[in-house]
């Protein structure tokens, strides 16, 4: 197993308002590599019912800021800064 299965996750916006926080390291299930794009399924299990999976089907993400189009084309390792970026609105 890896020696850092952890990632740091920063929560922006309506993100963070539905989780309370605006940053935590987040363990990944495996030692295997993790798609980013199931990266939203993982932080919606670990805050559930709080409107966390609505906020993040329009979400715009970065890794180590950088930010990603093609979620599918991402892995997570490990060590990895990875920011969820909601849609904002602004005047």
């Amino acid at each position: 197993m890896s020696a850092n299965t952890e990632i740091t996750v920063l929560y922006f916006a309506g993100a963070s308002t539905a989780t309370g926080l605006t940053s935590e390291r987040v363990r990944l299930p495996s030692s295997d590599p993790l798609p980013l794009s199931s990266l939203s399924e993982l932080l919606v299990s670990l805050h559930p019912n709080n409107g966390l999976e609505d906020i993040l089907r329009t979400c715009q993400w970065s890794v180590e800021a950088e930010m990603v189009e093609d979620t599918e084309g991402v892995m997570l390792k490990g060590g990895e800064e990875v920011a969820v970026i909601p849609p904002v609105s602004g005047g």
